[in-house]
């Protein structure tokens, strides 16, 4: 019964481990060479591979559907981005919602870079 017990406490702090791994808590470098993905900010949601909702509480930011969460310090973030001045040179473009709900991918081939 007990083994029952240790076995069922694993699997659940494994099942919260993972979900909070695809938190998108975000941390902006100032150097492109410290930064795990290159984004670009569109001008319009059309030219966007993901819209992203900026959140104000670091718990929002869950799943890896657009709700970032944007950290002051690097140790805390799940994924480090640099902004690009230029489309062409950045890995994904963004563009930023202003409801929670415009949030999402519009390319998700793209998904695996913000893992």
């Amino acid at each position: 019964m007990k083994s029952l017990v240790k076995i069922s406490l694993f699997v659940l702090a494994l099942l919260i481990g993972v979900s909070a791994a695809n938190a998108q808590k975000v941390y902006s470098c100032e150097y492109k060479s410290d930064a795990k993905v290159k984004v670009y900010v569109a001008q319009y949601k059309s030219d966007a591979d993901l819209v992203v909702y900026k959140c104000s509480y670091s718990s929002d930011a869950t799943g890896n559907d657009g709700l970032w969460y944007f950290c002051n310090y690097k140790s805390d973030a799940n994924v480090t981005i640099y902004f690009c001045d230029y489309k062409s040179d950045a890995d994904l473009v963004i563009y930023f919602a202003e409801y929670k709900s415009d949030a999402g991918w519009k390319n998700s081939s793209k998904k695996q870079l913000m893992y």
